[in-house]
């Protein structure tokens, strides 16, 4: 082979392994490649598995997942997917498994096991406490266990432990709770708690020792959770039963109890340990008079009393609002003076005062430290009081939620605070009040319904209200039974807030054998937006004072019959008329003055001789024509008044006083002339002292009214306007109208001549049968009530709510006075004291049936009170069981009541009639002898001993 020359084979050699090089990384790549797209198809999740669940649907647990089908699988993502699902609460077990899917990727499957779910809850043996206050406690507790709930092992245990603490808080301190857990398949549960009580543990003995200075008497009354329930303040029954032994409230008692030391001055008094003593129960039941069972636990209180300090001085530091020089005015804060024996009450409440004091000032955020400072030398007790003023806040804005009839400025106008102003505590707790006066809304209050949001940087607050409004609008069917009205029916329409405004409109129509009223009226809060109330009524009514229909006269004689009718006051009274009326406020007070208006038209029926009499002899009227006093009376009256109103209720308050007082003015037109001055006084404070609520539960409240009317220019007040008391409104105990002086009222009486057979005389003796008697005409003195023109009315009450302001159950001592103080104001009108002396009385002869001869009689000018009932206290008292009627919209009331205090007389009537009025004969001495009888004998006043009622009305 010659040089130089490439041999074939070599070269072929050559380019192989220059291929096989070129081969090999390719193969590497193509193979990697390969392994890559394998790991990478097992890698992805190509299918999730919901396994065991039944009631929870397998799309809400794979919300839960942060895996998806498609995605990469991730053993972290995995981790946190079974996180995600344990945290759920649902399940007692989850597990999650990778499986190989044969078509290549991944399948998880998630296994769970769901909490069972409670499909019942019974409580057994259960006595003492209700199921309702079960579910209250757990309320309370937060404690979430309720049927469709999950089955939790830990919460079963901690109902338990409420339930136990429960029964333990009502004297079941032995008291075991266990849960029996049944399975109802497939996945549900039933608890029973089986309750096993135990006796009931009271109270026992509870004594002190170490205690010198205060008698363990005095110290049990301040234990107000665990002392024996009795009369307060008694001797012999103040330990009646025994209260229910509570643990948990020894502590607080024991608090109570140093409390008591430091308000006599004992500022470093001190209790230990309580010392308790369980026993048996002994003795006979003082109900049943069987041995008692159950337990006592006896009861000792160790005390350490210390020494008595006085307060030395109270001064302040950090103040920078009030100057050093008005200090004295944060010390005139505190009810209790250098000096005097130290009472930690005396002083919390300064405290209260200081706060009230700068919240009105706008500092909201406004805080005192009172720091001690002992003397143990003089034995007296000194404060620095620390004061964070924080900064003044100012209103911002104020916003209302809940109203959506009633209009914002309709609010706005009755608030005392404004925005822009420094805000004032006491102002913003007042226009709530004068909200809750409107009856717009069901009651405010600060510390539930309204809110304040501050913005400390800005030194502003705002402040929101949120109101329920009440039914505007009020239509119904009213009825019942009042000593005034009678048996009555009526039909209202009333809205208190018209059209948002705040307008008052109201349409009354109502009917009874007594009474017949028709009213239409409307009144203007703000007149023009300005603070001006206007108003007017129209109104027609008819009052029936006809006593006689309460008479049985079947089968009485004619002079019988004219006998009642002659010494009974009994009319009716038709008034027809309008009012206008008109109020202005005092500016950020709850003043009011006022005038009214009104003008009406009387007319009078009367019934009896004596009521026609009265009316006509009367000087109360000017201008009389025609001699009838009976129709057109005319009253032209105008009034001022001057009122203040702080009750939190017009119905039902529980706090609060109001004032009002009025003169008024007839005369001006019209043609009766008189003036009638008004006051009344109300307040209402709840009790504190006597039952287990220290914020007050029962109310006691009170009136005190004064009236009193006098005729001017020579004229006497009306009849009618006089005062006559008795029935629902004042004296609760007596009939409408009869708790009034008696007098007697002159009366020209025509008495029949009867024969001893007790047929009448005829006029005509050829002629009986015309029933036309001979008629005497004889003086009497009828006995009647005559009003008074001075009263005084006392009303107290005392309150116990049985269904908030709906229902009650009260008890009430009423008391008054009604007297006729001026006999001027009886004074008969010269016209009826002619008619009444003009005429002759008698018939001591009569021929042809015609009288013949009489004698004139001089009557009185004044009508007199008789001695004996002017002047007379009357009392009742009673109970009584109130109830606002939802439907009818008016206040029902059912009462018994007992007069301790009435008129009980026997009284002598004034005899003018003599022998020589009747003629001679038999005819003559038994009609002399009848009259007598029937009008100058013996008069009883017998005012009733006992009331029980029905009634649709209210007393104060």
């Amino acid at each position: 082979m010659r040089e130089g020359v490439s041999s074939p084979i070599k070269t072929s050699q050559n380019a192989s392994r220059k291929f096989r090089r070129t081969l090999k990384p390719l193969a590497f790549v193509l193979l990697c490649f390969t392994v890559f797209s394998a790991w990478a198809q097992q890698q992805t999740i190509t299918q999730i598995r919901v396994i065991g669940n039944r009631r929870i649907p397998k799309e809400t647990i794979l919300a839960r997942m942060f895996s998806h089908e498609n995605e990469a699988f991730d053993p972290t993502t995995v981790e946190r997917d079974f996180n995600s699902l344990w945290n759920t609460g649902y399940f007692e077990d989850v597990r999650i498994e990778r499986e190989e899917n044969p078509k290549g990727g991944i399948i998880l499957d998630v296994y769970v096991r769901e909490k069972a779910t409670i499909r019942e809850i019974n409580y057994k043996g259960l006595n003492s406490v209700t199921q309702s206050d079960v579910l209250d406690r757990l309320k309370k507790e937060k404690v979430g266990f309720s049927v469709e709930s999950q089955y939790d092992p830990t919460r079963i245990a901690r109902v338990e432990t409420v339930i136990k603490e429960l029964l333990s808080e009502h004297g079941r301190q032995f008291a075991t709770i266990k849960a029996d857990v049944k399975t109802i398949p497939p996945a549900s549960v039933q608890v029973n708690f089986i309750v096993k009580e135990g006796p009931k543990v009271k109270v026992g003995n509870i004594s002190f020792t170490g205690n010198q200075h205060l008698s363990s008497r005095e110290l049990r009354l301040a234990m107000k959770n665990l002392r024996p329930i009795g009369i307060p303040h008694s001797i012999i029954f103040e330990n009646l039963f025994a209260k229910t032994y509570d643990a948990s409230k020894l502590e607080e008692d024991g608090e109570r109890v140093r409390q008591a030391y430091r308000d006599k001055g004992y500022f470093r008094a001190s209790t230990g340990e309580p010392l308790k003593h369980l026993r048996n129960e002994s003795g006979l039941s003082f109900f049943t008079f069987r041995p008692r069972k159950g337990k006592r636990i006896d009861i000792r209180i160790p005390v350490d009393e210390g020494a008595r300090y006085r307060l030395g001085t109270i001064t302040f530091k950090g103040n920078k609002a009030v100057p050093d020089a008005n200090l004295k005015a944060l010390r005139a804060q505190f009810p209790i003076k250098d000096g005097e024996w130290f009472n930690f009450t005396a002083f919390g409440k300064g405290l209260q005062n200081l706060q009230k004091a700068y919240g009105q000032l706008g500092y909201i955020n406004f805080s005192a430290s009172p720091e001690p400072v002992i003397d143990d030398d003089h034995k007296t007790v000194s404060f620095v009081v620390d004061l964070e003023e924080g900064k003044p806040f100012y209103v911002s804005r104020i916003e209302f939620q809940g109203n959506t009839v009633t209009r914002d400025f309709v609010i706005r106008r009755e608030l005392l605070l404004e925005e822009g102003q420094v805000y004032n505590s006491h102002l913003w707790e007042l226009s709530l009040l004068r909200l809750n006066q409107l009856d717009y809304f069901n009651p405010l209050k600060v510390d539930q319904d309204s809110e304040t949001h501050q913005n400390p940087e800005a030194g502003t607050v705002d402040l929101l209200l949120k109101v329920t409004e009440k039914g505007k609008n009020s239509i119904g069917l009213n009825g019942g039974v009042s000593g005034l009205s009678g048996t009555f029916l009526g039909l209202n329409y009333q809205t208190n807030n018209f059209l948002g405004l705040g307008e008052t409109l109201s349409v009354q129509a109502s009917a009874g054998n007594l009474s017949r009223n028709l009213l239409f009226g409307f009144n203007e809060p703000y007149l023009r937006n300005k603070p001006v109330s206007l108003g007017f009524q129209l109104y027609s009514s008819k009052y029936d004072y006809n006593s006689a229909k309460a008479y049985n006269l079947s089968g009485a004689d004619a002079n019988t019959t004219a006998a009642v009718n002659s010494l009974t006051q009994n009319y009716n009274q038709s008034v027809t008329g309008f009012t206008v009326s008109g109020a202005y406020p005092i500016r950020h007070t709850f003043k009011r003055i006022g005038v009214t208006y009104s003008l009406n038209r009387s007319s009078v029926t009367t019934f009896s001789a004596a009521s026609q009499n009265l009316f006509q002899t009367l000087a109360f009227r000017s201008g009389i024509q025609n001699g009838n006093s009976l129709e057109g009376i005319v009253n032209s009256m105008i009034s001022l008044s001057y009122s203040w109103n702080k009750l939190d209720s017009s119905y039902m308050p529980r706090t609060g006083s109001s004032f009002s007082s009025a003169f008024q003015l007839a005369g001006l037109w019209g043609n009766v002339r008189y003036f009638q001055p008004v006051i009344e006084y109300k307040q209402f404070r709840p009790v504190k002292w006597f039952h287990f609520n220290n914020e007050g539960r029962n109310i006691v409240g009170y009136r005190v009214q004064a009236n009193y009317i006098h005729g001017i220019s020579g004229d006497v007040a009306p009849p009618f306007n006089r005062f006559y008391a008795g029935g629902e409104a004042d004296l609760r105990g007596f009939d409408i109208r009869t708790a009034t002086p008696y007098g007697f009222v002159p009366t020209r009486v025509l008495f029949n001549l009867t024969n001893p057979d007790g047929t009448c005389v005829p006029r005509d003796p050829t002629n009986p049968q015309t029933n036309q008697c001979v008629q005497v005409p004889i003086p009497v003195y009828g006995i009647g009530p005559i009003g008074g023109d001075t009263q005084i009315t006392g009303n107290v009450e005392y309150r116990i709510p049985l269904v908030g302001r709906t229902a009650a159950l009260e008890f009430f001592d009423d008391f008054g006075m009604n007297m006729a103080t001026s006999s001027g104001q009886l004074k008969q009108s010269p016209q009826g004291f002619d008619t009444l002396n003009a005429p002759l009385y008698g018939c001591p002869n009569y021929v042809n049936g015609a009288c013949v001869g009489g004698q004139t009689i001089q009557f009185d000018r004044y009508i007199r009170p008789i001695p004996g009932t002017n002047y007379v206290p009357r009392m009742s008292l009673g109970a009584q069981i109130s109830v606002m009627m939802p439907i009818i919209n008016a206040p029902f009331r059912i009462y018994y009541a007992y007069n301790p205090l009435r008129l009980y007389d026997n009284i002598n009537g004034q005899n003018l009639i003599t022998r020589s009025m009747f003629p001679a004969g038999g005819a003559g001495d038994y009609s002399y002898a009848q009259a007598t009888q029937l009008y100058g004998s013996l008069y009883e006043l017998r005012e009733p001993n006992k009331t029980f009622r029905l009634t649709v009305s209210t007393t104060f």
